[in-house]
């Protein structure tokens, strides 16, 4: 008994100690940005002058409105693979935890063994051989460390860390599907609007030519009014084809990203609404430091807590290591014997290991540990400013594709009047069909670009809402939240 009172003693002795740590003390590097938007985007963000709340707060299903969209972001959550791989590498990152958060407390086996020996008696201490008989059972301790200066405890640390990681990683895997198939539907739905514009000036200028067609076999047209009407036929038909294909390659990476082939009935058509109040605005007011709420920013920040922890673990392998070793139980050369009175074994063996020459091993370790430090720093103030770019870039597109979005639409109806007029004079008699033709090309061309210019603006908002940390939301109430979460949760159970 006096052995498990020694480690037990040994034990709380050691928890009493791994309070000492050798790691430096962390400080959250200073934002490598601006505080502030850039003066000619911040007018158009902060009207009111006042604090709003953070972008991540409203929930996609709130910012999505479209009833199909939303019904194909479940389905993506549900069934993308990227977030399934990103949901399995955290139950991988908690086990690797738990591995090495077992390592702060000693490790209790229940040995039992048997051994039959005979030894010749020209070999056996005094000359006595013969045959020998040992049973033993019992409880043992093997090499246990006893983490005085805290080196056990920042590898645990830093497994934590990791662990926090994933579960970041994995919100900023979500963020980014719920974007995708939100960039893609609407993608779906600039196909649909091109083709089905595409349909009807094929069939537009089908007429036209076959009109062309009888025109010059009555010798009232020339060739060369034929051969622009046949360019101007096959130039239709050529829109007609890549707006078919893009339809194809857009729904296939709609089918990619929700894992499943499109449902038919969630698929947009031509009259699909595409206006303002399918998708919410964005709240005012967006300063800087909420990029400090995006997963990505904090994934890279709980890997620079973990390359910190590393350090202490690196420093402390300078110092003394003291590992204990013991077992009690009953040995016995019988096993009718082993419980029996007098029987009683015990063996206490601590060792420490002090280094005193490793050919420089340990201080290279030390600074490859400094060295991921300083990486790590960089990795995460190269993260906040290419998130302070993509908000930048998308807050410069909110500022302008707005108005470049009406001057299009005003442009088309200019250019669907001079078609209009241009088809009067034509008729008439007072334009050339030359005439005629290059305003069917401009009007054409701009009605394309009306299109385009709306999917721009739609997947602009789209992208300023995944910039500002949008799109994530838990999926169950027993998850948790945040980087805290796993922490704390993973804190508790240790």
């Amino acid at each position: 008994m006096n052995v498990i009172k020694n480690l037990g003693a040994a034990s709380l002795l050691a928890t009493l100690l791994a309070g000492c740590s050798l790691a430096p003390t962390y400080d959250r590097p200073a934002l490598p940005v601006q505080t502030k938007w850039p003066a000619d985007l911040a007018t158009t963000t902060n009207a009111g002058g006042s604090e709003a709340p953070s972008t991540a707060s409203l929930p996609w299903q709130q910012f999505f409105r479209d009833p199909s969209l939303r019904q194909l972001i479940s389905l993506a959550l549900d069934h993308n693979r990227d977030l399934r791989v990103a949901a399995l590498n955290i139950e991988r990152a908690r086990s690797l935890y738990q591995v090495q958060s077992a390592d702060r407390l000693p490790t209790l086996n229940l040995g039992v063994s048997g051994a039959r020996q005979e030894t010749p008696n020209a070999v056996a201490p005094a000359g006595k051989g013969g045959l020998t008989t040992a049973y033993s059972v019992g409880l043992g301790v093997t090499a246990f460390e006893l983490d005085l200066f805290g080196r056990v405890r920042n590898l645990s640390g830093a497994a934590l860390e990791r662990f926090s990681a994933t579960e970041q990683a994995r919100k900023t895997t979500q963020i980014s599907v719920v974007a995708q198939v939100a960039y893609t539907y609407e993608a779906l739905v600039a196909d649909e609007r091109l083709l089905a514009l595409a349909r009807q000036t094929l069939d537009s200028r089908t007429a036209s030519h076959q009109r062309q067609v009888s025109l010059r076999e009555m010798g009232a047209s020339s060739d060369y009014d034929l051969r622009q009407s046949d360019s101007l036929l096959e130039a239709a038909r050529i829109a007609l084809l890549q707006a078919q294909r893009q339809r194809a390659l857009d729904q296939n990476a709609l089918a990619l990203l929700i894992g499943q082939p499109v449902p038919a009935g969630l698929l947009p058509a031509a009259d699909t609404d595409w206006n303002s109040s399918v998708i919410a605005e964005l709240p005012a007011g967006l300063p800087s430091d909420l990029l400090t709420g995006r997963p990505d920013i904090a994934q890279q920040e709980a890997l620079l807590r973990a390359a910190n922890a590393n350090i202490g673990a690196a420093r402390a392998a300078f110092f003394p290591r003291i590992s204990l070793t013991g077992s009690f139980g009953s040995a016995s050369d019988a096993l009718n014997g082993l419980f029996e009175s007098g029987s009683r074994a015990w063996g206490f063996l601590p060792s420490i290991t002090l280094p005193i020459f490793d050919g420089g091993r340990n201080r290279a370790n030390l600074g490859v540990a400094q060295a991921d430090r300083d990486i790590a720093v960089a990795q995460y103030e190269k993260t906040i400013q290419v998130a302070f770019r993509e908000v930048a870039d998308a807050l410069a597109g909110q500022a302008t594709l707005g108005a470049e979005l009406r001057a299009v639409q005003a442009q088309e109806r200019a250019e669907q009047q001079r078609h209009d007029l241009a088809r009067l004079r034509y008729d008439s008699g007072e334009a050339s069909y030359l005439d005629y033709l290059d305003a069917q090309r401009a009007w054409f061309a701009s009605q394309q670009q009306t299109i385009r210019t709306g999917l721009a603006e739609v997947q602009n908002r789209i992208a300023l809402y995944k910039s500002l940390g949008g799109g994530w939301q838990e999926q169950s109430s027993g998850s948790g939240s945040g980087s805290g979460s796993a922490t704390d949760r993973l804190a508790r159970k240790d």
